[in-house]
């Protein structure tokens, strides 16, 4: 039920129904019945959550138990915190206007650094202690982080009771099934929290220990209390088996992503070396072709929507897609539904995909070359060639398309300012490709080009690189400006103290916790959004902690060094980032993982060969 003191502001207040509940899909039960209460926090807007797939997942599975209740929580635009605070209002889930504070579990999902301020301000809204050490041990409930950025949790181990490292779908419910046991035991926080730490894939950061060496890097992570020394990730071996929601909530208002999504596959075959996606959701598992089509249109015929995506890392390297999308054609021309087709790649891009996504979208098309030179790309794995871009383009203009994207970044190891202009040289190869080809129609063609700072990353061979400084982004940018000729070319270009602290957070170590804490006191929030970023307010919390930006995101890290995270197992190995490290300053390519093993270590979870 919607607090009367919301409901008497919603008018007040940009898209009042950000804060209502009640939309088609969401799930209400009989608090009586319910022993574990579950608050879903994604720590951004509405607008934006509503498009996560996690949280779609999750959502559905816990709520599949009918003693167990997920609901849903989100970041207030500010104009409705105001009102929250002056009216004393407390943060509360969607679907029964209740309290958080009250809940068992308060669960945020970490998909970006920079939305850890938000997590802080969320936990104050919602009347619950912001540090870990602050809530008691029985009164305040148990705070949870899991999602990519938990790779590295210590720049926020202080807030949180406890993350859960790598899938979720089997790990949230044995952590909820233990926490239903021991309450009804009566075992305190702590007592629970020991306890799941046994859990594979639970980090309870409270017991750990941290030491510095005298140069600020570290000199031991030591578990306290029979805690493991390593925390191994959480993987589903068989994604034919895991749940998968046939239904979703239905927003009111249009979100990011306004569509239903089907997970085609998990992982990644590339081994591209800045990508950290593609190392933490290793090995490489595929969903069958009729698995992903029966869930695709199970999603479709509940849902009502007249879109559905292709969701991975890659979809294109399926090794059935054309099979999916045969099918799936079928269906969504009959329908009436789009079939919306990302994560194309520039080297499996067949004429006959080509036809199939003819028939699905008429915008532009979109690659990610990455670099603009075949040594930088041979140094970052991207394995791209320029006879590859070159056929791809050819055939899309020869499909009739008119409008190409291609993704581009800066300030990568070992960048030159050839590479820089390598950029340029590659758009205009595409321009005079259009022009050359027969039957054109002149004049109508648009190249895209949009870079975006390189920003190093734990558990990718280059988590040991330095992060290249804003000045020196921005003067490769006037070099790629000049080297822009054509007027077919637009160029994007975008650089500020986001990628720095992007940096700092990803790969800082617990002293970071002090920093968000005393940036968020001073303001900071919403810190995703270029309008409420102030740089200033971070570097003054920097210098209240007596700490240095730089030293987290500009230096080189040695092999040698104690990483903040290598107490953490994301099952590939810290020698094999340091032979693809070694590689990448060799510019020397690895295979991949299809046509050849590099033995990075994540298919000992499987107990066989990735393929």
């Amino acid at each position: 039920m919607l607090n009367p003191a919301i409901e008497a502001h919603l008018l007040d207040v940009q898209k009042p129904s950000r804060y209502t509940g009640g939309e088609i899909g969401q799930i209400v039960k009989d608090k009586s019945d319910i022993a574990v209460r579950f608050a879903f926090c994604f720590p951004d807007i509405y607008d934006v959550g509503m498009s996560h797939l996690g949280m779609k997942i999750l959502y559905s599975l816990i709520n599949e138990r009918e003693n167990y209740w997920c609901e849903r929580v989100f970041a207030p635009w500010p104009d409705m915190e105001e009102i929250m605070r002056q009216e004393h209002i407390l943060l509360y889930a969607l679907e029964s206007g209740d309290e958080i504070r009250n809940f068992d579990f308060i669960g945020f999902t970490l998909q970006y650094e920079m939305s850890y301020t938000n997590i802080l301000n969320m936990l104050d809204l919602a009347g619950v202690p912001v540090l870990q050490k602050d809530r008691g041990e029985q009164i305040f409930p148990l705070v949870v982080g899991g999602g990519p950025c938990a790779c590295n949790p210590e720049p926020i181990a202080d807030f949180f009771d406890l993350f859960i490292l790598g899938e979720g779908e089997e790990v949230n419910l044995e952590l909820m099934d233990l926490y239903h046991k021991m309450h009804q035991e009566h075992a305190s926080r702590s007592e629970f929290l020991k306890a799941a730490a046994q859990i594979e894939g639970i980090y309870v950061p409270s017991l750990y220990e941290t030491a510095y060496h005298p140069d600020g890097t570290v000199k031991s992570i030591t578990p306290l209390e029979h805690a493991p020394e390593k925390i191994t990730k959480r993987v589903i071996t068989d994604m034919n088996q895991v749940y998968y929601p046939e239904q979703v909530v239905i927003p009111f208002i249009e979100p990011i992503h306004d569509r239903v999504s089907v997970e085609v596959l998990r992982g990644c075959i590339r081994g591209c070396r800045f990508c950290q996606a593609g190392f933490l959701y290793r090995p490489f598992r595929e969903k069958s072709a009729e698995t992903v089509c029966r869930q695709g249109v199970a999603l479709c015929e509940n849902s009502g929507y007249d879109e559905l995506s292709l969701s991975s890392l890659s979809t294109s390297d399926h090794s059935q897609i054309e099979q999916i999308l045969d099918k799936l054609l079928e269906y969504t021309e009959q329908e009436h539904v789009n079939l919306s087709l990302p994560s194309l790649r520039i080297d499996n891009f067949s004429k006959s995909v080509l036809d199939k996504v003819t028939t699905i979208r008429k915008s532009g098309l979109t690659f990610a070359p990455e670099a603009g030179t075949q040594r930088l790309r041979d140094v970052i794995n991207k394995n791209v060639t320029e006879e590859e871009v070159m056929r791809t383009c050819k055939i899309a203009f020869e499909g009739g398309y008119t409008t190409v994207k291609l993704y581009f970044m800066m300030g990568l190891p070992t960048e030159t300012d050839e590479d820089i202009i390598g950029i340029a040289d590659l758009a205009q190869k595409v321009v005079n490709l259009f022009y050359d080809m027969p039957d054109r129609a002149k004049g109508k063609l648009q190249v895209s080009i949009s870079t975006a700072t390189f920003v190093p990353k734990p558990f990718t061979p280059f988590e040991f690189e330095p992060q290249t400084e804003k000045a020196e982004i921005l003067r490769k940018q006037q070099i790629l400006k000049k080297a822009i000729k054509s007027k077919k070319i637009k160029a994007s270009m975008h650089i500020s103290d986001v990628s720095q602290m992007e940096a700092v957070l990803a790969r800082g170590d617990r002293r970071i916790c002090s920093v968000i804490y005393d940036a968020w006191k001073s303001g900071c929030k919403l810190d995703s959004w270029e309008e409420f970023f102030d740089a200033s307010r971070w570097y003054a919390a920097f210098e209240k902690n007596h700490l240095d930006p730089s030293f987290y995101a500009n230096r080189t890290r040695s092999y040698e060094e104690l990483m903040p995270w290598d107490h953490i197992d994301y099952l590939v190995s810290k020698k094999f980032l340091i032979w693809e490290n070694q590689k990448a300053h060799a510019a020397q390519t690895t295979p991949p993982c299809r046509e050849y093993c590099a033995g990075c270590g994540a298919n000992q979870c499987l107990g066989r060969p990735c393929f």
